[in-house]
């Protein structure tokens, strides 16, 4: 089984990114593990409800909480290949690279371009304002995402095009399976 990690700030175009590669394998996303929690407990998906649950999760159970809860997942998909989307911290890696050789590919953007795609977006979680979208950053940088983007295997520039990004995703991706 090959497991491969995709990773960035929100609105970096992860998703974007995924939808190139997503008939290579099959997708997990991280933040869903969360989304699922805030739905137990029976709060709105907002932005800030998640935040909440998501640090909370981490709180209770440790940094890798949310990766040892998809590692099961993961075990159970009897695929070849499986993306994880949403990875935050170098913890969660040491738990994935334990099982798997796990190479990370970041998807990186300036960051008027991301909040302008993120406002236009208009999910319930995402943000309304610049001082929303900073404080949502320094969330994810607290659970350690700059240190992942900092040691990201592979690095992809979303300034451009969708069709660029998705392009550009496929070939690292075809390039990491060729040679996993």
């Amino acid at each position: 089984m090959k497991v491969i990690a995709i990773c960035g700030l929100p609105g970096s175009g992860k998703t974007t990114a995924i939808e190139a590669i997503e008939d290579l394998g099959v997708v997990i996303t991280m933040g869903d593990v969360v989304r699922n929690e805030v739905k137990k407990r029976n709060l709105e998906p907002s932005g800030v409800n998640i935040g909440k649950i998501a640090k909370k999760l981490r709180e209770e159970g440790g940094p890798a909480v949310i990766a040892e809860k998809c590692v099961d997942l993961i075990k159970s998909k009897n695929k070849d290949v499986i993306f994880i989307d949403g990875i935050r911290s170098l913890s969660e890696i040491s738990i994935f690279r334990k099982f798997w050789k796990f190479p990370i590919i970041a998807i990186v953007i300036n960051e008027k371009v991301r909040f302008n795609r993120l406002f236009e977006r208009n999910r319930s979680d995402d943000p309304k304002s610049f001082e929303e979208l900073n404080e949502r950053d320094k969330r994810e940088i607290e659970f350690g995402l700059d240190k992942v983007l900092e040691n990201a295997d592979y690095v992809i520039q979303n300034n451009s095009t969708i069709k660029d990004l998705k392009n550009n995703t496929r070939k690292v991706v075809i390039d990491i399976i060729n040679n996993y």
